[in-house]
Order: structure tokens, then sequence, then C-alpha cells
């Protein structure tokens, strides 16, 4: 049979680049970047190619798979497993309510408009309280702190990196993760075109990294952003370098910000980030006097103990300084759909609507902390959660406490996960369901359009038929809900606002609800959409069609949009909520325990994406699991290059190989997440070894961030030993 060849794009990470897929016989054959990509222009990174061999893994999952009682699995039909979920449901449902009833979704989910939008509805439908996502190891901080700034959740400012000048980028590492809440195709070579047009990009991280070893580097202490933030924002209203015009214009609570920050001169928190004072006072000033600066926040400033607060600090320097909403700037991209909008009228997700039970959080995005899931398991009482749905998530090893959270997940009366693989979490489960890949769906990237300095979309069909009985994970979730009496989207003002556009649609109301189709509708009535025909140049899911390739939306960002973008009634940027302005009153510098000297932080790798890619001969090779430890910590501790040593924190210890490097800075260790698979039926990534840094991590309530209920996953305070021989 002829070899045919499809446009598509890769769903691993933000910048979505453009692949071109080799099918031959129905199976793929290879992929290889898409030189027509508008934006990525033939590149893709090592991840993006060797998703082939996920797609072909024979480890796959392609069955339902049922656990019997020795643990192992069988093969079952689709109509065993799903009637018999079904019924153990509506026992749980008639014994103990929906509220017993839970849900964790993985990274990879957002990267599927269906699967996000049937989990969304079936969640909002049933009435589901225990939701859980990697949001809380990952970002939703970012977005609690856009509710606080600007009344909007989803509205998240991105450095527009084609005009500035200059680039404060804080705990991010773009040139191995590719961008994150910024969808750049190529963007280490944007980093590397402000510094040729005479710009400068700063890298503030407590590691050296390959960004930050092709630009300028500032080794800040982990888990100390708050007070070096605070201290830069101190020194620019000392000094008198703020954008006075600018507040005046854009927002409100400068004055209690001033007065909130005043303590923190780079003297004072010069003892708690390790820098000096000249440093920061420089980094503040050139900050504040550059034509054009964007600033730009990532995973590590996410994952501390102050995660929101530090977001909030982050926009307030682009406020303070005149650089948000600004070309060169800070920027809101405009939504593909009309989230926010549409948010804003009906209600359908917000911050803290609702509280967990363990420990008293408030929901982000209808979600809880998922360091508490266990707790919430193992927990007695009303609300206990029983039942369980996992989908492409790998929470045992993505969690906080992983022991025991494997531990609770045996607990539970029902466990399904949906996922390609037997993983470290699902081998636990009592159904493990086939999905498809991403290559076996259409897609569209509905929220990336909103984080891209150049707006861009694109759709694509399925290029394969799913192998073996895998089927999409919306499909599934719509039979699991027909078997409880649920209909996603049928409740409320959404069953009547989708009701009103299926009208405006030929064969609309009698055709059967799909992803598909309120894809299209959501596409006509966004900022871009062609409003059924009412604005010539809008896009529809027929246009995007006709461009397999993706389109370009637009030059750039438009600017001059905050007072659309900001939601609260003087339309005014709050830069003092009190929640912010009491943890600034309350911020003291960590605690030293003699007996944990160090501090532990994550890091990205190149050829690692989280949990789920360990299992790709061609990522894998000859990689090792290490510690990366400056030469003085690891000579205190006793331990040289290549040594096995032992990383404990007062919550759990690990061994890993060491590897002595000066880019550490003095005090911090760093060690990759998603390594240590014990389980599951991923043969490779089993013999990859490698330890999982979560186990040294803390579940206690109070060591979960309060405001967006972030895990606390940097920072961490250990100690090192060496490994004796036995």
């Amino acid at each position: 049979m002829t070899a045919r060849e499809v446009a598509t794009y890769c769903r691993i990470c933000e910048p979505l680049c453009g692949l071109i897929a080799t099918v031959e016989d129905g199976r793929l054959v290879r992929l290889r970047a898409d030189k027509d990509h508008p934006l990525s222009r033939g590149f893709a990174c090592p991840k993006g190619i060797a998703f082939t061999e996920v797609q072909n893994d024979p480890d796959r999952v392609l069955y339902p798979l049922r656990r019997t009682a020795d643990g192992s699995f069988e093969r079952v039909s689709w109509e065993t497993a799903l009637d018999d979920i079904g019924a153990r449901l509506r026992a749980l449902i008639d014994a103990h309510g929906r509220e017993s009833l839970g849900w964790y979704f993985g990274n990879p989910s957002t990267f599927s408009y269906s699967h996000t939008l049937w989990t969304a509805g079936f969640q909002i439908a049933a009435g589901l309280r225990h939701v859980y996502s990697a949001g809380s190891q990952d970002v939703n901080n970012r977005f609690v702190a856009s509710h606080l700034l600007y009344g909007s959740l989803t509205s998240v400012p991105v450095p527009d990196l084609d005009s500035t000048d200059f680039l404060l980028m804080v705990g991010a590492n773009p040139v191995v993760s590719h961008g994150s809440v910024v969808s750049a195709p190529r963007i280490r070579d944007k980093l590397a075109d402000i510094t040729k047009r005479g710009g400068r990009v700063v890298v503030v991280d407590p590691r050296r990294s390959e960004t930050a070893r092709m630009f300028e580097h500032v080794g800040v202490r982990a888990d100390t952003d708050a007070w070096l933030l605070a201290s830069m924002l101190q020194v620019i209203f000392d000094e008198g370098l703020e954008d006075a015009a600018v507040l005046r214009e854009q927002a409100a609570g400068v004055d209690r910000l001033r007065a909130a920050v005043a303590r923190f001169t780079p003297a004072a928190t010069a003892p708690v980030t390790g820098l000096d004072p000249d440093v920061v006072r420089t980094l503040a000033r050139d900050l504040a006097a550059a034509p054009r600066a964007a600033v730009y926040g990532r995973t590590g400033t996410c994952l501390g103990r102050h995660a929101t607060l530090v977001s909030v600090l982050l926009d307030s320097l682009a406020v303070v300084t005149g650089n948000l909403d600004r070309r060169g700037g800070s920027v809101f991209g405009k939504e593909l759909v009309a989230v926010s909008e549409l948010n804003a009228r009906l209600g359908l997700v917000g911050y803290g609507s609702s509280r967990s039970r363990i420990g008293d959080f408030p929901d982000v995005l209808r979600t809880f902390p998922a360091a508490i899931m266990a707790k919430e398991i193992t927990t007695p009482g009303t609300g206990q959660l029983r039942a369980l749905f996992t989908s492409a998530g790998n929470p045992v090893l993505s969690v906080p406490g992983s022991d025991e959270l494997a531990s609770a997940l045996r607990q539970l009366d029902l466990f399904v996960s949906i996922d390609l693989y037997l993983n470290d979490s699902n081998r636990m489960a009592d159904y493990v369901l086939p999905a498809t890949t991403f290559l076996e769906r259409d897609d569209a990237p509905l929220p990336f359009t909103a984080l891209a300095p150049i707006p861009f979309t694109q759709y694509t069909e399925a290029v394969l038929e799913p192998y073996g009985e895998a089927r999409q994970e919306w499909e599934i979730v719509d039979e699991i809900a027909r078997r409880i009496g649920v209909q996603p989207f049928a409740f409320g003002p959404l069953a009547r606002w989708i009701g009103e556009l299926r009208r405006r649609v030929p064969g609309g109301r009698a055709a059967r609800l799909s992803p598909r189709l309120l894809l299209d509708l959501a596409l006509r009535t966004g900022p871009y959409g062609d409003r059924f025909g009412l604005r010539r140049n809008g896009i529809s899911l027929r246009t995007l069609r006709r461009h397999p390739h993706g389109m370009v939306l637009a030059d750039r960002v438009e600017t001059g949009v905050l007072r659309k973008v900001v939601q609260h009634k003087d339309r005014r940027v709050q830069l003092a909520d009190p929640r912010i302005i009491d943890e600034l009153r309350e911020l003291s510098a960590p605690p030293h325990d003699p007996a944990y000297p160090l501090r532990v932080i994550g890091m990205r790798e190149l050829k690692s994406h989280n949990s789920w890619m360990h299992n790709a001969e061609s990522l894998m090779g000859r990689r090792e699991h290490a510690a990366r430890i400056h030469p003085e910590d690891a000579a205190v501790a006793g331990i040289a290059d290549g040594d096995r040593c032992r990383v404990s924190s007062a919550h759990g210890s690990i061994e890993v190989t060491a590897r002595l490097s000066e880019d550490m800075t003095q005090g911090t260790v760093a060690i990759p997440h998603g390594w240590g698979h014990t389980g599951g039926g991923w043969r490779r990534a089993n013999e990859a070894g490698g330890a999982n840094i979560n186990v040294l991590m803390s579940t206690e309530i109070v060591d979960v961030e309060r405001l967006a209920g972030m895990a606390h996953l940097n920072g961490v305070p250990i100690r090192l030993d060496p490994v004796t021989a036995a």
C-alpha cells in the first residue's frame, strides 16, 4: 500500500510544533518536523519525533483490562467493563451520594479539547466535588494570581518575545521546556533574537540552567523568589522609578503595595536570597529603565511556599514599571474561544466557590489540591472519596507523598483509569480503559492561542484509526455518564446557550452533541469567529480545515486591551488584595534546621516529559537519574562525583547518583522529577531505575500553599549522606 503523509501537530508541550506523519497500512511509520508550519518552520524536539515509539509501543494498553484477585489484569469487553463500572457507581451513589465520586486528570488532558470538554461537562453535570489535577503541581497559582489581580482566572499575560528589550525570567528554563504558559515555537531562537537586537535576557534560578548558560544568570537561593521580587519593588518605589502615569491609569492599591514592600530592602533580603544588595538594586533599576521589558515566571516560581504571592509580585513588577499591556512587555493574548467572557456570564468555573473537606482549601477552576487526595480517601465521614477516575495521569509519581497515595488508592471502593499504559498508579485500578493517542483523534489547541505572542491556531483530523480497541476519552466519559443518568452539558444556562447556538447551524438541532459540534460553535462565536457568516474574515472549523499547517491569526498580540481584560468593577489591576498584603506582612525568613541544611528543587530534562515518556528507547539510551550538587556541598557530605548518595527530608528518603556541578547555587540540590517507575506494564520505564523525588515531599496541610493549594515541591529542606557499599 502506498504511504501517505498527513500534516498534524505535536501535543506533548505548549509550542505545538508542526509534524508530518507518514502512515502506511494504517500504521504510523515515522514523524518528522513540518517545514510548512508557519511558526515552528521545520523544528520539532526529540520528544515529538520519538512519539512514533509511543504510538507503536507494544506495551500500550489497547483493550479494556480488569484487575483480578491476584493483582494481575485480564482482557474484557468494553460492555463488560462499562456495565460493571456503571453498576458499582450506582451502588455507591445510592449509599453515599455523588459527593463520594472523584476524578484526577493529568497534564496531557489539556492538549485534548474533547477530553477537557467532556470531563468538565461530566464534572459539572454530575456535581462532582472531588476533582483534582496536575495543576496543583504546576500552574494553579498563576490562575489565582490572575483572579486576584484582574478578576479573571484565565487572563494570563505572556512576554512579547518579538518586541521586548529586556526579558526577566524567574524559575523558567525554556531552552529545555520549550516554553510553558507561553506558546512560542522555536523559543530558543526568539530568546537569542532579543540579544541580537541589543536587548538582554536575565534568568533568575538556583541553577545555571541550560537557558541561563546562554544569557545572564542570577543565582538566587531556592524558594526565595518572594523576597527578591519584593526587594526589587522596594527599590523601584524608593528611588521613584515607577511609572506613575501608568499606575494612575491602570492600577489600584499602589500605596498599600508600596508600604507592604518597604521593609524588603536589598540589605534586609540578602541573608534570605543570598544575593548581594547591589545585584538586586541594579536588576531593579535596569528593569525599570528598559524601553520595553517583560517579566515571566514559570514552574520554579510555582512550587514554593509562597507560589501565589510570587505570581502576583511578578505581574506587579510589570505594572509598576509600565510594562503591562504594552508592546514589548507582558501582554494579554486574545482567546480562541471566549472562555473568560462566557465564564463571566455563566459562572461555570471560578475560585473559592467551594471548599475542600480536608484542609478547607478553595477550589481553583473546580479542582482541589492533589496533595490532599490521599487524606480524602482515607478520612471517614460524609463526603469521603470512595470512587476515583484518573485520565492521562500518574499521580503516584507526580503528587507529594507518593507512598501515602499509593496506599490510599488500594482502599478505594472503585478505581478506574483511562490511559495509554499500565503505570505506577493504575496498576492498583479495578479497570484500565485504553485511550487513543493524540494521533488517533481530531484536535484543536483551544487554551493556547491566548498564550501565543504570535496568535496562531491549527486543527487536525485524526491521523490514524485507533489501534486495537482504544477509544477517545470523551467517548468513554460519555458512556460512563450515561450509565449513571448524567448528560454532560445538559444543565442550567450552559444548556440554553448551546441550544441557542445549535439553532444557528444547519442541522445543528438534530445533530448529536459532540465535541466537534461544540468546537465549531465555540470557534464561530469566539473573538476570531465568523459569527455564522456575519464576519467576513472570521474563522470556523471549515476555515481551519482548509489550512492543515495552521493559521497565523494576527502579526502580534493586540495591546491597549487591559480594561477589557480586567473584570473588577473599577477595571483596574488590584495590586493590594488583602490576602497578598497579609502574606507580605507575615513573610519571614525560612527556618533553618541543621538536620536538613540544604534545599532540593526539581528540574526538567530535554528527553523527559513529566512521568510518561520513559518507555521510548530513543529518549532513554544510557541516561541516568542523578542529583546535581555543588562541589562544596558534596565535600561537606563526603560525596564524590558518581557516588551513590541518600537524599533525606523530614518526610522520606531516596537514593540517587551524585553529579557535581558548578552550575548549582551552593546550598541547593537539583533532582529531575518523573523518575522511579516501580510497576505497571511499561517495561523500559521500569528498567530505567532512578528515584521518585516526590517521596521527599510533604502532604501535611500546613505544607500546602493556602491560596491556590500548590504542592511544596521546590526549596524543600534535605540532607545528603553517602551510601556505603554493603
